[in-house]
Formats: structure tokens, C-alpha cells, sequence
């Protein structure tokens, strides 16, 4: 099937993935008087004295808003807010097949920075938490940590934190496969925007002590001028061998290579100049740093990517939906990072020692009982860390 063209024709058909369903019959004077007015006033009135009520009087509890503004939509770019409106469709439709999330697109058209924060500031008190979607790094470092230290709900950047939580898991569960341990890695990551910098962060902060990180002009390296600032905080705890070069020097002698970058940027050679038995993580889509095939015919044990069609996918998706189901369950005022592990560990804790293997390393996206163990498990971190409010 060509994915692209028949996406294309279904979603003429579909005219939107998403809809608004009530929960309430209005067929009726009495229920009519229920649902709206008069009776409606008595629950205006109670919030009115306690806003805290919304989260039990209105659906505000289980509703959460994808947010973006269109720079950096897929492996596309910048293509602005209408563009970006079907993936956002998307990720709400996912937010609730799999975690039972009622998530709406909101596709904001600016790129000033303090503009998106004011919007979103005043748009908190209709949700229970905040997911921002492909905004453009360095930009989306600063709207997520001022969100974060403003409001009151919980915040979460997805292609940051939700590609490191389920790379981690794949990780996990491919070093149990070859028998690597996480303190004496090598590890490369190819793609220094927002996944590959909180996929770095996220790996260090979790027992990993060597990473480099590469961007278009290659070996991330502390006192390099050009970098911006979030390039410059990370250069200072990675690449602590001061290695320069490009991508193929970084890659001799690696055991863990990590690409969110750009397609066919890694050759069969590089992947051969790794250490013995090489994980090999290629996530850019549609067409990945080095297809499956050449990976695994240059040496790699174990490769993943992001399609679909190829065996162990890391994909989001097994993350963001259990994990809002879980902070909303507990009306959690923040995600933090113990949340994320929980949700990083529960993922790979879904593949069994027995059905373990090069070829499922991950549970498949639409497996529920993955998003079920995310949910739990951040719910009992939220509870554990103090950020839960029930």
C-alpha cells in the first residue's frame, strides 16, 4: 500500500479524525434543565467559590489539549498551524484509543515564544494538563520550562520526553539482549534538536556516563561558539573524550548509535567501525539514517527504528497516552522526571525475559496492556513524589 497517497483520500473521507460526543441526553425539558440552564448554575456557583471543582464538576479532569505551532511538524518542518492541524488530529485520536483522553488540537499560529506561553496561560483553567507537539527547538526548551514553573497542571513535550522514555526502554531491553550494561556504554545520538538533547539528558540522568552528541556540523564539543545555549549546557556534561569530527568518527568504537536526524546520513561502514555487537537505534522518518537491512548486514545486533513496518518500532505512542492517563488520574500538579522513568521502565517490563528477542524489543503500539502498565506506573510515581493531588 503507498501510506502516503491512501492517507491522503481517507482523510477527504474522514473529514476529521476526531469529534465532540455528549455525554448527556438533552431530549428532554428536565434533562435539558439538568444539563444547561437553569440547573447549570448551581455548578458555575460551586466553582465559582472553589475553581478546584472544575476538575469534578466539568470534564477539565480528563481533558487535555495538543498544542503547536507548526515549525516542526514531522519530518517536515516548518510548515505552520493549518498544516500541522492533522497530526494533531492524530495524537488525539491515539491520546484516546489508548489512554481513554479527551485531547483536542490547538494549532497556534505564532513563533514568538512569550505570545505561546500567554496563550496557553490563559487557556489553563479548561485543562488538566498541557502536551506541547513539534515546536521547533530552542524555542520549545524555554515555552516548556517557563509552562512548567507556571501553571499548576502538568506539562509535557512529547518530542522531547516522550521519544527519551521510549528509547530508553528500547535500550533496556536491548541490553538485556547483549548483555551490555548501562554504566560502560559508548552511546552516539545523531539529531541535536529537542528529541535528541532530552533523549541525552534523560540516558545520563539514568546510569549512562559516555554520550556524543552530533548535529549537521558534526561532534558536539564544549567551547565550540556556534552552539546555542541548550547545545552549550549539554556539551559540558557530554563528550567527555573532547572528540571532534564528523558522525563517522564519532560512531568507531560506539557501542550504542541513536539517530533522530536526517535519512541515509549512516553508512554499513560506520555501523561496522562499532564495538562488537552494536545497537542500532535509526528513528528518522519516513526513511531512516541507514535502512534495517544494512545495519544488521554490517554487524548490528539489534536495530530499531521508527516505522511501522520494521520490527521493533520506537514510537511515542507507547508513551503520552498511559502517561496522561496516569498524571490525570492522580490530578498530578507536574511530570516529573521519576514519572518518566516509571513510565520508561513500565514499557520495557512489557516484554517478558521468555518472549525477549532481537526482533521485539518493544511492545507493539496498540498492545493496552502497555499503556495500562504506563498509567499505573506513573500514577504510583506522582503518588511517591508528592505531585499527586488525589
Amino acid at each position: 500500500m503507498n501510506y502516503r497517497e491512501e492517507s491522503l483520500k481517507k482523510h477527504a473521507e474522514w473529514q476529521g479524525k476526531i469529534e465532540v460526543v455528549s455525554r448527556v441526553e438533552v431530549d428532554s425539558r428536565e434533562k435539558l434543565s439538568l444539563a444547561y440552564t437553569p440547573g447549570v448554575a448551581e455548578p458555575c456557583l460551586a466553582i465559582e467559590k472553589d475553581p478546584e471543582k472544575s476538575f469534578t464538576l466539568t470534564r477539565r479532569w480528563n481533558t487535555v489539549p495538543v498544542i503547536t505551532d507548526g515549525t516542526a511538524v514531522l519530518g517536515l518542518g516548518d510548515i505552520g498551524p493549518e498544516a500541522g492541524m492533522p497530526v494533531m488530529e492524530g495524537k488525539c485520536a491515539l491520546f484516546k484509543a489508548f489512554g481513554g483522553v479527551d485531547a483536542v488540537p490547538l494549532c497556534i499560529r505564532s513563533k514568538d515564544t512569550e505570545e505561546i506561553i500567554r496563550t496557553i496561560k490563559l487557556l489553563e483553567g479548561s485543562f488538566g494538563g498541557i502536551n506541547l507537539e513539534d515546536i521547533s527547538a530552542p524555542r520549545c526548551f524555554e515555552i516548556e520550562r517557563r509552562l512548567k514553573e507556571e501553571l499548576d497542571i502538568p506539562v509535557f513535550h512529547d518530542d522531547q520526553h516522550g521519544t527519551a522514555i521510549v528509547t530508553a526502554a528500547a535500550l533496556w531491553n536491548a541490553l538485556e539482549l547483549t548483555g551490555k550494561k548501562a554504566e560502560d556504554l559508548s552511546v552516539v545520538i545523531n539529531g541535536a534538536g529537542a528529541a535528541g538533547i532530552a533523549i541525552a539528558r534523560f540516558l545520563l540522568n539514568t546510569g549512562v556516563k559516555e554520550i556524543v552528541l552530533c548535529d549537521s556540523k558534526g561532534i558536539i564539543c564544549e567551547g565550540d561558539p556556534r552552539l546555542n545555549s541548550e547545545k552549550q549546557d549539554l556539551a559540558k556534561i557530554t563528550n567527555r573524550r573532547r572528540i571532534t569530527g564528523g558522525l563517522a568518527d564519532a560512531m568507531k568504537g560506539a557501542d550504542v548509535f541513536i539517530g533522530v536526524s536526517v535519512a541515509n546520513c549512516v553508512t554499513k561502514e560506520m555501523v561496522a567501525s562499532m564495538k562488537k555487537d552494536p545497537i542500532v537505534f535509526t528513528c528518522a522518518n519516513p526513511t531512516p539514517e541507514i535502512s534495517r537491512e544494512d545495519a544488521l548486514a554490517a554487524g548490528a545486533a539489534i536495530v530499531g527504528t521508527g516505522s511501522s513496518e520494521k520490527p521493533n518500532q520506537i514510537n511515542n505512542v507507547l508513551v503520552f497516552p498511559g502517561l496522561f492517563r496516569g498524571a490525570l488520574d492522580v490530578r498530578a500538579s507536574d511530570i516529573n522526571f521519576e514519572m518518566m522513568y516509571a513510565a520508561s521502565r513500565a514499557i520495557a517490563a512489557c516484554v517478558g525475559k521468555k518472549e525477549l528477542n532481537p526482533d521485539y524489543i518493544l511492545p507493539y503500539a496498540y498492545e493496552l496492556r502497555a499503556h495500562e502498565a504506563v498509567a499505573a506506573a506513573v500514577a504510583q510515581a506522582a503518588r511517591e513524589t508528592g505531585v499527586a493531588k488525589i
